[in-house]
């Protein structure tokens, strides 16, 4: 049974933005490691940790409505993958103006090895009927959620529910995972014990912690965290929702700030992309100097983030750092972020200084 200590103790390698509900960065130096450790994970939360009777329900437009307790969904046939996820928040703090929500630095990112049940195993079970069209995900987690106007039907008190289409839900090629361990052991609570959805490619909303329920239905879903949230309100044209990552490269040292020995250096970072691998990375080491290619490394899954690196020659003095990526959709980073109301999906251009002695 997990207590509070061991909740306290599993967070405390974390930066808080928010002690409840829980929402914490990764630190600056997590993002070293192929792999992030749990106890180093980002973790994002909308309400408080809730409870769980530990069964998992399938029904809805189905011919074979069941439920599976997690002995069950172990004794599945398990998958297990490296995926980087993201919130689509990360980065909301460099936006202006600044946009509403959780004030999210650039580490709301982190990879982890996850393991469970094949979603499109679990689908084929239940057998969906030819008027299925969506999948809904309900997680345990719910609460008082501030909204304007009230919804009739639930007040301000919400539970955190997602959808899919049917078709990239059921898809063996998608390999969206019900996971029941993280990094080789069982899930912690702040990561959504005892099984959560792990959905490769999408910000981390889609994600759903704590999963409860999963049912076919026949309209697509209308929720707060569908179409109301997790929403690009563009100031200029229509709103869209919440759904790749986007192409992003992030230098992970020199850290911002640092002061480093003139001469030879390894600049290194990590670059990731939910529309594409990664095909090139560029580095920029003035505010207005001309982009040289880093070298990067292959993929080591298909999910995670790639490592890239740079060799500098620095000379003493103040330097302006900036990495950009570019994925195989050809999307590419901009230098001025995207701009919406909820201030999600900043993948714009970071700009930090390091100073050469």
């Amino acid at each position: 049974m997990t207590t509070n200590i061991d909740i306290q103790q599993a967070r405390e390698q974390l930066v808080m933005i928010n002690p409840q509900p829980y929402n914490a960065e990764a630190p600056p130096h997590a993002l070293d490691s192929e792999i992030t450790p749990t106890r180093q994970h980002y973790v994002r939360s909308n309400f408080s940790l809730p409870s769980h009777d530990g069964t998992l329900s399938v029904g809805g437009a189905v011919e074979n409505p069941f439920s599976l307790t997690l002995a069950e969904l172990r004794a599945l046939p398990a998958l297990e993958r490296a995926v980087t996820l993201e919130c689509a928040g990360n980065g909301r703090l460099d936006t202006r103006p600044l946009p509403t929500g959780e004030p999210w630095g650039g580490y709301a990112v982190s990879t982890a090895v996850w393991r469970g049940a094949r979603l499109s195993d679990v689908l084929a079970r239940a057998c969906p009927r030819a008027e299925g069209v969506e999948v809904r995900f309900t997680g345990a987690d719910s609460g008082t959620y501030h909204l304007t106007p009230v919804l009739p039907e639930t007040g301000d008190h919400l539970a955190f529910v997602r959808s899919l289409t049917l078709s990239h839900a059921a898809d063996p090629a998608n390999e969206i995972l019900i996971a029941y361990d993280m990094n080789g052991e069982p899930l912690a609570p702040d990561h959504g014990r005892p099984f959560r959805l792990v959905v490769p490619h999408w910000f981390a909303v889609a994600s759903v912690k704590w999963l409860q329920s999963i049912d076919v239905l026949t309209e697509p879903f209308n929720g707060e965290f569908q179409t109301g949230h997790y929403i690009y309100q563009w100031p200029d044209r229509a709103p869209e929702p919440v759904s790749h990552m986007r192409v992003r490269a992030r230098i992970t040292d020199p850290p911002p700030a640092a002061a480093i020995r003139a001469g030879t250096y390894t600049i290194r970072g990590r670059a990731w992309s939910g529309t594409g691998s990664i095909t090139a990375v560029e580095v920029s080491l003035t505010g207005a100097g001309e982009w040289q290619p880093a070298r990067l490394d292959q993929p080591t899954g298909p999910y995670q983030w790639q490592s890239w690196s740079f060799t500098w020659q620095a000379t003493p003095g103040r330097h302006s750092l900036r990495a950009r990526a570019t994925d195989a959709a050809d999307n590419v980073q901009p230098d001025v972020p995207p701009w919406n109301r909820l201030g999600y999906g900043n993948n714009a251009v970071e700009v930090h200084y390091v100073d050469v002695v």
